[in-house]
């Protein structure tokens, strides 16, 4: 079966103007076009829209997509399993969300209690399924997976007051960050102080602090470019003076 873009539009959902732009920017080509100048897709463009169809429904970048779906070693039933995957993990976030609306309900009518963490039980399992989506499998080769687990169940076991304790210290020790990369020296008050914000945001996931874990997240930082582009948003550099900071913090800084 042959298609063109107006009936491939109505077949999919998706609007003439977005299959002409996929062609323009490469993440879907037509098979051919005729001799009238029409776009004509295939069943392989078929199948292909479907995969660009499904990675957009779970929020990936056009970019990505084309990269993924465009690579020579794509496997398109290996990625089928992985949709199927994240968008199971994907349901029962969703399910756990409605529960937690229907338990809401129920303690708001006086029909049952729920205590304030039960509260935010829900939103916290998404924040670690969006962590271990983006870093999981690196952190986890980097600390194993007892140490994430059990950074994923201390998270889970927050009350409000400490999720809330946990969200300023993270954005207090990313502002004195910034504000002590303005010295140049990892070594000043500032930086010290922000280096100590961090090992006390880091303690609030780990069961227990070490200053080799510390500096071994800290260099995390610097290594992985997504962590990098996190911490140099506003900042150039200061992945790398957080890093130095903390191998001075710690006196683990080499001559």
């Amino acid at each position: 079966m042959e298609y063109t873009v107006q009936k491939l539009a109505k077949l999919t959902g998706v609007t003439s103007r977005t299959l002409r732009y996929y062609d323009e920017i490469g993440i879907l080509k037509p098979a051919r076009i005729n001799s009238s100048g029409y776009r004509i897709y295939g069943q392989a463009e078929v199948d292909k829209l479907q995969q660009i169809l499904f990675y957009r429904e779970l929020d990936v970048d056009l970019e990505s997509i084309k990269k993924i779906v465009n690579s020579p070693s794509f496997d398109d039933i290996k990625a089928l399993k992985e949709h199927r995957e994240k968008l199971l993990a994907k349901r029962e976030q969703l399910d756990r969300l409605i529960a937690s609306v229907n338990k809401t309900l129920a303690a708001r009518e006086g029909r049952m209690t729920m205590s304030d963490t039960e509260k935010f039980e829900a939103f916290k399992q998404k924040l670690i399924n969006e962590n271990e989506k983006k870093y999981g499998e690196e952190i986890r080769a980097k600390y194993g997976d007892e140490q994430i687990d059990k950074s994923n169940k201390k998270l889970k076991g927050m009350t409000e007051a400490q999720y809330a304790e946990v969200e300023k210290l993270g954005e207090e020790a990313l502002a004195l960050l910034n504000e002590a990369l303005l010295t140049g020296d990892p070594a000043s008050e500032l930086a010290q102080k922000a280096a100590d914000l961090h090992r006390q945001w880091l303690s609030y996931f780990w069961d227990s602090y070490t200053k080799e874990a510390h500096v071994g997240v800290a260099q995390m930082y610097v290594d992985d470019e997504r962590f990098t582009a996190y911490y140099d948003k506003k900042n150039p550099g200061a992945a790398e003076f957080l890093r130095d900071a903390v191998l001075i913090y710690t006196g683990m800084k080499k001559d």
